[in-house]
């Protein structure tokens, strides 16, 4: 049986933040061509006392709506940034940290000091963080996108558009915008073994983005068939359950320690 959705309440997300309870699980990204990881995408989660483990569809929309996902995003920034530091300093492979920004975090004018600050205190090399945005808030107010995405490429941070494909922005953002990164959303990669429209689609977005100069990965891959067809295409990264699910900082060190690979 499914876990129940636990209503949340303004309060309890106010509570969260003061008690500290919301925690950071990390997803592998792998290099397809040498099977190394070589990449961690933050993703935050609330363990809840009493509830256990609160997954984001569960809050994260509710903290959008009431603000609160600015001060959970900052956290997640900070957080995310001295894990990898500590990892590194630790004598572990150095790995380049992704972190989502949500619309309204994004949409902050203090961001990019906000970025900065984190980076000085956490000893993190900007070339380490790899900010995701998704296309469609992107696309949102493409000037002021256009600014940001400049202060964060003087910086040295790199910048990937998350869920490519799903929004509706000209492709003419491509050539406008200064990233480094496309993800190809998991609803072209799902059925990427079984629906031929779906290969075409990947397809054309890598060599689109190699033209470009552009890295690709893969998300949501889950069978070895995806990924043969991805590793077909020259794609340079995927993440998804095949190789791992996102995991508590102390499990993803494990992993990262053992060595494993594709």
């Amino acid at each position: 049986m499914g876990r129940t959705a636990v209503p949340i309440t303004k309060d309890d997300l106010r509570r969260a933040l003061r008690k500290q309870e919301f925690v950071i699980h990390y997803q592998p990204q792998v290099d397809i061509a040498t099977g190394r990881i070589v990449a961690a995408e933050a993703l935050v989660r609330w363990e809840m006392p009493g509830a256990g483990l609160i997954p984001p569809l569960d809050f994260i929309p509710l903290a959008e709506q009431t603000g609160f996902i600015v001060p959970i995003g900052e956290w997640v920034l900070r957080a995310a940034c001295e894990q990898a530091s500590a990892w590194e300093k630790s004598g572990l492979p150095p790995l380049v940290m992704a972190v989502n920004l949500s619309a309204r975090q994004f949409q902050q004018q203090d961001l990019a000091i906000q970025i900065a600050d984190a980076l000085k205190k956490t000893g993190l090399a900007p070339h380490q963080l790899d900010l995701e945005i998704t296309e469609s808030h992107a696309m949102q107010d493409a000037d002021f996108t256009l600014s940001v995405f400049h202060d964060l490429q003087v910086m040295g941070v790199r910048i990937s558009i998350d869920d490519f494909g799903t929004g509706y922005s000209s492709l003419s953002f491509l050539k406008q915008f200064p990233i480094n990164t496309l993800k190809i959303d998991r609803s072209f990669v799902k059925d990427l073994a079984k629906d031929p429209k779906d290969e075409a689609i990947v397809s054309a977005v890598i060599v689109l983005a190699h033209r470009l100069n552009l890295d690709v990965v893969a998300e949501g891959v889950e069978t070895v068939a995806e990924l043969d067809i991805l590793r077909k295409h020259q794609c340079n990264r995927m993440q998804g359950f095949f190789f791992s699910k996102p995991l508590p900082a102390a499990e993803f060190e494990l992993l990262l320690a053992s060595g494993k690979t594709l």
